[in-house]
């Protein structure tokens, strides 16, 4: 996160040149991906040059992280979808359901791509991007645990069955990423779900 010192007219606005030139970023990345993404390439692409890059993000795999965050915040539901999550108000059931649907969403289809891409990349280069792989296996799980032990389930059980429908949802985004036939893709979270929430009050009587 970066701070910018109360009072700096010139640090806020070096942030608003950072934002304007991300903005960029975000748009050639969301239309082109990251697979052949070059520092060169890149800044010719967005109207800069590899210094005023570096100067910004310091390196291509700071660029990246940085464009997948600004990118996740140009689709609202995305963005949004663990704050319904850990809304206590609304049943467990039609939290779970939503945040499916949320995230089966075709208006959100452009992030989903351009976030498998990245997650493929970070696997291959774990170090440079080790803080990226940790939140990407830790922060829907934790949300969903948080709701699983919130309606009565122990704290082991929930984490395991969190586990499992969070990777129901990842196998079936990346499902409708490759094209799939949709209504399959839905008929099957709709199942998995079902499953899963009939386990959850089982564990939950016990």
């Amino acid at each position: 996160m970066t701070v910018t010192p109360v009072g700096s007219a010139s640090a806020g606005g070096a942030a608003d040149r950072r934002e304007r030139l991300l903005g960029r970023v975000v748009d050639y990345v969301l239309e082109h991906g990251i697979a052949d993404l070059t520092l060169r390439r890149l800044a010719d692409a967005v109207g800069s040059n590899n210094r005023m890059l570096l100067y910004y993000f310091s390196s291509r795999e700071e660029i990246i992280v940085a464009a997948l965050t600004a990118a996740e915040a140009r689709f609202p539901g995305m963005q949004q979808f663990l704050v319904h999550l850990d809304d206590a108000t609304t049943p467990l059931d039609e939290r779970l359901r939503a945040a499916w649907a949320t995230i089966a969403d075709p208006a959100n289809l452009p992030f989903h791509r351009l976030f498998f891409q990245v997650f493929g990349l970070a696997g291959f280069e774990r170090d440079r991007y080790a803080d990226l792989l940790g939140t990407i296996a830790t922060e829907w799980v934790d949300h969903v645990s948080a709701a699983i032990v919130a309606a009565d389930v122990p704290a082991p059980d929930a984490l395991t069955l969190a586990h499992e429908l969070v990777a129901l949802w990842r196998g079936l985004q990346a499902t409708l990423i490759g094209q799939g036939d949709t209504a399959a893709v839905h008929r099957a979270a709709t199942a998995g779900t079902s499953a899963l929430l009939a386990r959850i009050r089982l564990a939950a009587a016990h």
